[in-house]
């Protein structure tokens, strides 16, 4: 009696939480109440995928967990997509247009947290959702069966297909779904993140490339006969050197960070083996090209000046993101019909706390709707592979707010909000507003028009060129 009890109060909770909400064309009205009507299914499904907690191409679980609920709402699963194992894709209806949503759900290593508002790992060394990705797979599947269900009625036509999307904080498992054109006959993609603030967003990510630099040398007795050795140890820093000259000779927007994986096992030989894994970062793919173009040559120059051989190995690379500010006007009208997301004092107090440990100011959650913003030139730090999905279809992506403001993301405050009640609203918040603007593309054709011309002139005649190695992804071995 107690749990039927909870679960009536927890359906209460979330379903008075977004304010009033105003009337809208019956379709969306119809989205609106089938998130509400599967949100348990939705918690449930996202806080599995929280306590799974399963890194990059390792999320069995998890993928299970999505692709085994979308067959169960009517979708036909392609599991396996790409070569990469737990990516996927879940389709339903047929024809034009047809509209994507994708949903990620891999973990961090390394920050496993329990759902409280002080650090306390569930389980020390494992991994945690520092970045709401439990919620971000699970909100989109929510968004998409709710169209779903208005094809299988016949009240919309087309196709809506949902992209169940690995490792977007290791290889980018979007860049391979991309590489295999799995993207290109969509009309328009839709997506979201875990935010601090709500709003559709026009802001750009920056382009990147992933790589490590080796250096192989000769080993030698570092005291009997130095001489007789050729030091990896010396090209390494003769290259990390150069690295950082070069930081004064190129754009204030470019970011360049590297750590030493390998350098040397014992002082007394000449270590004949170092290795340097590498970023580079622009807000433009251009000018990453042409930066990572003087890295090459700084690291030939390192090897010369050691006497040893280098090789250079791009692991992957993600584009910017294209803005498409014609699909977040329409976007950002839905959020303004959702309106806010209201919290209760208990949440508020929990985000309160978190701030309090963080040290940081005690504001809270904005739940708030934040309005167009204009985009920025050269955007804020960060890299995501729904930057190489904008360069193949108009890309629509929608921030919600699941974690308090000046919350350190990619970590232990991030986790806890994600398995508990702050992020299971925003979630279903982010669903809602998804599936209403997904309406919106299915019933105006003159929208998805003005969407794809917009991508078209953004893009220009740039040639979309996967940035990873020719092959298949590198699974890690269980």
């Amino acid at each position: 009696m107690m749990k039927k009890l909870c679960t009536i109060l927890f359906v209460l909770t979330v379903m008075s939480s977004f304010g009033q909400v105003k009337k809208t064309n019956p379709n969306k009205d119809a989205t609106i109440q089938s998130v509400n009507k599967h949100q348990q299914e939705l918690v449930a499904i996202s806080d599995k995928i929280w306590a799974y907690a399963e890194t990059a191409l390792k999320e069995s679980k998890s993928a299970k967990e999505l692709a085994d609920y979308a067959e169960l709402q009517g979708f036909t699963v392609k599991r396996g997509v790409a070569g990469l194992p737990t990516a996927f894709i879940a389709e339903f209806g047929s024809g034009k247009p047809i509209v994507g949503i994708m949903g990620e759900f891999d973990a961090l290593p390394g920050i496993s947290q329990k759902a409280q508002p002080s650090r306390e790992p569930l389980e020390i060394g494992a991994a945690g959702h520092g970045c709401g990705h439990n919620l971000f797979g699970a909100g989109s599947l929510g968004a998409a069966v709710a169209v779903k269900e208005l094809i299988a009625q016949g009240k919309l036509k087309g196709t809506i297909r949902f992209y169940g999307t690995p490792a977007e904080e290791a290889v980018g498992g979007k860049i391979y779904m991309a590489r295999d054109g799995l993207f290109n006959d969509l009309d328009v993609c839709l997506d979201w993140h875990p935010d601090s603030e709500t709003a559709a967003s026009t802001q750009s990510s920056q382009a990147m490339v992933d790589f490590i630099v080796e250096f192989k040398g000769k080993a030698a007795h570092a005291a009997a006969d130095p001489w007789n050795g050729r030091s990896a140890v010396d090209g390494a820093e003769a290259f990390t050197h150069g690295v950082n000259l070069l930081r004064e000779h190129v754009r204030p927007s470019v970011r360049m960070h590297y750590v030493i994986k390998a350098g040397g096992d014992v002082p007394n030989v000449v270590p004949e083996y170092a290795k340097v894994w590498m970023w580079v970062r622009d807000s433009k793919r251009s000018v990453v090209d042409d930066v990572f173009a003087r890295v090459k040559d700084i690291a030939k120059g390192a090897a010369q000046i050691a006497g040893v051989e280098v090789k250079v190995t791009v692991q992957t690379g993600d584009y910017e993101l294209l803005v498409n500010r014609n699909g977040a006007t329409a976007l950002q009208k839905n959020l303004d019909v959702l309106g806010p997301i209201t919290y209760t004092a208990d949440e508020i107090a929990f985000a309160k706390k978190i701030q309090e440990v963080q040290g940081v100011e005690q504001s809270g959650l904005d739940g708030a709707i934040h309005a167009l913003k204009d985009t920025k030139e050269d955007p804020e730090g960060g890299s995501t592979d729904v930057g190489d999905i904008s360069w193949n279809v108009p890309e629509i992506t929608l921030v919600t707010t699941t974690a308090p403001k000046n919350t350190a993301w990619h970590g232990w405050a991030v986790v806890a909000c994600g398995g508990m009640s702050i992020g299971h609203k925003g979630m279903l918040f982010s669903a809602k507003a998804l599936a209403m603007t997904m309406v919106d593309l299915f019933e105006n054709e003159q929208l998805r028009k003005d969407v794809r011309a917009e991508f078209d002139k953004r893009k220009g005649s740039q040639v979309y060129k996967a940035y990873i190695p020719d092959g298949p992804a590198p699974i890690p071995a269980n």
